[in-house]
């Protein structure tokens, strides 16, 4: 899931500079579009770098690429969430976020989890292994803000699973579709669920 959270990567480390690289080649054209010359090219590192900070390669950096979408959503939901004590009210404006995320990058830039991990979970069990961490943390997040919002806690594990994989699938919709429909549906629909259990 896009963030908007701007990075200087002219002020960043080296390994940063190449993480945050990745992470962005990987999100706009997959694990197996993204090539390690592109990467060390693009981030201004020199490939022997890369091999250094990623002695396993591709998929050492392409799990380390997942793990910091990972850490950039979880910081953008933990703070839509917590500026709106109603989970129902927040949703929608998560998704509007998302929406705009994806407007503002001409329709490249969905979820950099989602993306690198598509087509690599058999043969990259690290990344698969950092994905499946990144929506575990997710879902923790929204259950917990439904349990401190009042919702019974079998509930909310329950309704987190919805809303981050409702997230997951119409922000794929809205980039397929070069429409922000599909997330405004999913944000309205969720929140009447949410609210469905109050």
């Amino acid at each position: 899931m896009k963030t908007n959270a701007p990075h200087d990567l002219a002020t960043a480390g080296t390994r940063e500079r190449i993480v945050r690289t990745a992470s962005r080649l990987m999100q706009r054209q997959g694990y197996e579009g993204t090539g390690i010359k592109q990467i060390s090219r693009e981030a201004g590192a020199t490939l022997g770098s890369v091999y250094h900070f990623f002695p396993g390669g591709k998929q050492e950096l392409g799990a380390a690429a997942v793990r910091l979408g990972d850490e950039e959503f979880t910081a953008l939901l933990r703070e839509t969430l917590d500026a709106e004590p109603e989970p129902e009210k927040a949703l929608p404006a998560l998704a509007a976020f998302l929406a705009q995320g994806l407007r503002d990058s001409g329709w490249l830039d969905g979820c950099p989890v989602t993306s690198t991990v598509v087509g690599t979970a058999s043969g990259a069990p690290g990344i698969r292994q950092a994905a499946a961490e990144a929506f575990a943390r997710w879902r923790s997040v929204v259950a917990e803000s439904l349990v401190a919002a009042g919702f019974a806690a079998e509930d909310a594990v329950d309704l987190s699973h919805t809303v981050i994989a409702t997230l997951e699938g119409a922000e794929l919709a809205s980039q397929v579709a070069r429409s922000e429909a599909p997330l405004e549906a999913a944000g309205r629909h969720l929140a009447r669920l949410v609210a469905s259990y109050r």
